[in-house]
């Protein structure tokens, strides 16, 4: 079974319509492996909490395959979901705070029906930055009051998880499951999937439905999917995606969306892209270790028929950005997702979420929570002049003087970024990126790449993001000690 544990989606499901493995053992064999290097072994602390139900799920899924068949690609596939996503069952939804760790959500988010209504089995929940890293200036990446220190399976203590979906990354990295639903607002998917050398996408704003899910932003925050290969990523995208009649952002992607994108893979997928090369970003953070590993990316794609356009300047790349926004949209946010837990839960707004910290300040306030009261100091209905300002320069800086001018000017089909740096201007256009394994550092260290695109690219950067995947084949699995 362990082989299978590095297996892909597809894989899985030969395994399993072949009757060499059923989603029972399946699970027990993650499980086993969670019990080993979770709280064990190499310490991982990536899991906030178990599904009790996962077997019975697993068995009544297989007694399903026997009777009707597969529901789809994910049929009997365990999958983790993020501490910030909720889950109508006997799992918390606490987004890391001790503050909601005894908080029911009362009903599913949406990526949970899709994941359901695909037979997919909710394993059990990851653990994250705290409020996705919006709490303290001085929060570590992976680090909660409920969960405590993710740790990077390919150097745990050594090696940071990046964040905020760290459990996510780092779960899947070390084989709990055979992928994970992160969340991001400015690369929350994207720089744990750098780290822990897997494929993460960013959806386009708008792909997948953000109800349910405890927000940052609403301008910016979408989930995704975070894998071990681009097919398993495809395969989880696709369950992911619908119109919600909850969220009105979904609406704009209406035919634009597809519920399988595995037909977009294509080991020829190079071929022709023009791909700009942003090292603008980069000059300044990449490391010695890193510069060479990024070179040797850039030959691949020329390798496989990529036309690379050097010296890609984004126009905006110079000038201020703020976060204004969040603290803006992060207090309407959160009040309104408390407002909709079931009545016996007493939390009710970002000021008791406050309170409740200050009076438990040793178990809760190990890094403080400046972020969280200079948020609650908003007024809450998002009429300020200065929300106002800020959204739209975002807007313009991102879209129409950043991305959107140096996809015309240079005819690009997406652009390219060493790790996953300029993951902010993306996330701020609401535009998609995938992240992608491309090396290790001589410490062993990974190295990832991010190519982004135009709103509703998704197809291209699969498509893209595979060929590349294919011709480097570069991942390798961390050595578990312990």
């Amino acid at each position: 079974m362990n082989n299978l544990l590095e297996a892909g989606i597809r894989t899985l499901q030969k395994a399993l319509a072949g009757g060499f493995t059923t989603s029972r053992e399946l699970t027990l064999a993650y499980l086993e492996r969670i019990a080993a290097h979770d709280k064990r072994g190499a310490g991982l602390n990536a899991i906030s909490e178990l599904n009790p139900d996962a077997l019975h799920i697993a068995d009544a899924l297989d007694r399903e395959r026997l009777i009707r068949g597969p529901r789809s690609p994910l049929h009997g596939i365990p999958v983790l979901i993020k501490d910030n996503i909720a889950t109508a069952d006997q799992m918390h939804t606490s987004a890391g705070s001790l503050a909601l760790a005894d908080s029911y959500a009362g009903r599913d988010a949406f990526v949970v029906q899709q994941l359901r209504s695909a037979g997919a089995i909710i394993l059990g929940k990851t653990n994250m930055t705290e409020w996705a890293n919006f709490i303290s200036t001085a929060m570590p990446n992976g680090y909660s009051s409920r969960g405590g220190q993710v740790r990077n399976p390919y150097g745990p203590g050594r090696f940071d998880t990046g964040g905020s979906s760290s459990g996510s990354g780092a779960a899947i990295a070390a084989g709990f499951a055979a992928a994970a639903v992160g969340t991001e607002t400015s690369g929350s998917i994207l720089n744990p999937s750098a780290n822990h050398s897997l494929v993460g996408i960013k959806p386009t704003l708008g792909l997948v439905s953000r109800t349910g899910i405890i927000p940052i932003a609403t301008s910016q925050d979408t989930a995704g999917p975070m894998a071990l290969c681009v097919e398993d990523a495809a395969i989880l995208l696709g369950a992911l995606t619908g119109v919600d009649s909850e969220d009105p952002a979904t609406g704009a992607s209406a035919g634009r969306s597809y519920t399988d994108y595995t037909p977009f893979l294509d080991k020829s997928g190079l071929r022709g892209a023009r791909i700009g090369v942003v090292r603008t970003f980069a000059d300044d953070v990449m490391t010695d270790d890193q510069r060479p590993l990024f070179e040797a990316v850039l030959r691949i794609l020329q390798e496989q028929g990529a036309i690379l356009v050097e010296n890609i300047r984004i126009p905006s790349e110079q000038e201020t950005w703020d976060s204004s926004v969040f603290y803006y949209e992060f207090k309407s946010g959160v009040n309104a997702y408390l407002s909709r837990l079931p009545a016996s839960f007493s939390i009710r707004t970002l000021g008791d979420i406050i309170e409740w910290n200050k009076e438990n300040a040793d178990a809760a306030l190990r890094y403080g929570q400046d972020i969280l009261e200079k948020a609650d100091q908003t007024g809450g209905s998002l009429t300020e002049a200065e929300y106002l300002d800020s959204r739209l320069r975002d807007l313009r800086q991102s879209r129409t003087e950043g991305l959107d001018a140096a996809f015309d000017q240079h005819q690009l089909d997406c652009l390219l970024f060493p790790h996953d740096f300029g993951a902010d201007i993306a996330a701020k256009a609401g535009y998609p990126s995938i992240s992608l394994p491309a090396g290790y550092e001589p410490s062993g260290n990974p190295f990832g790449i991010m190519f982004t695109g135009r709103a509703y690219s998704e197809p291209l950067l699969i498509r893209i993001g595979y060929s590349f995947e294919q011709a480097s084949l570069l991942r390798v699995p961390p050595q578990l000690q312990g």
